[in-house]
């Protein structure tokens, strides 16, 4: 098991943003992470990537209760815009290569030029789709164990979002684990393994897909309005 997290909570103020939350990850898995919004995933997700801390409840990892070792066999990819304006395609990756040591110059430079981003490219004038390609690209070229991408596809074209899939689905090598938290269940469907339901920050199902299908034929839509 990789993950552990154990009665799992947080408090905003008087909010109960993640409420007695237990659940595990196995590496090598494709997990959906799915919910409303403000139902907990991002704070989720904060917490495991070490962003913030718990309240109450504890979080393992390989076995060990978390820490900032660990931090470096964990990425994280926000939802929110995480480079400065005026930095240029090629100034992101020098601002990741100084941050983490895991992370793939190469590699992410392979990368963005695939992607059709160009190096002298200025952040503030990339498209909502480039700017998402961009985000991914320096998150999936760290060499991390588990990757946490918060909301990767949304507010994109539908080609944006294919190449965005194709990319996570290159990386994804039965070694790694991957945590999607996403809205558009359709997208999906088709490549993650197991859904992560939460509802007002609790652990509301967590579902084998390819097991599910076989018993009772429900799509991922389905299982998302018949559990939340």
């Amino acid at each position: 098991m990789m993950l552990e997290c154990r009665e799992l909570t947080k408090w905003f103020g008087t909010k109960e943003a993640v409420a007695g939350l237990t659940l595990n990850l196995d590496k090598g898995k494709i997990y959906g992470l799915l919910g409303e919004n403000g139902s907990g995933k991002t704070t989720w997700m904060k917490m495991v990537a070490g962003l913030t801390k718990p309240g109450r409840g504890e979080i393992l990892y390989e076995g060990h209760p978390i820490g900032w070792r660990d931090k470096a066999s964990i990425a994280y990819m926000a939802t929110e815009p995480f480079f400065y304006d005026f930095m240029k395609v090629s100034d992101v990756g020098e601002y990741y290569e100084a941050f983490f040591d895991d992370f793939d110059r190469k590699k992410y430079e392979k990368t963005t030029k695939a992607m059709g981003l160009e190096p002298d490219m200025k952040v503030r004038n990339l498209s909502s789709g480039m700017s998402a390609k961009l985000k991914l690209a320096a998150t999936l070229a760290r060499k991390a164990e588990l990757y946490l991408l918060d909301e990767p596809l949304n507010g994109i074209d539908y080609k944006a979002r294919e190449e965005i899939i194709s990319l996570i689905l290159e990386e994804a090598d039965g070694e790694n684990t991957f945590v999607i938290s996403t809205h558009l269940l359709e997208e999906v469907e088709s490549f993650i393994e197991y859904a992560i339901f939460i509802k007002d920050g609790h652990l509301a199902d967590k579902v084998n897909l390819e097991s599910e299908r076989m018993k009772s034929g429900r799509s991922l839509t389905e299982l998302y309005t018949d559990i939340l």
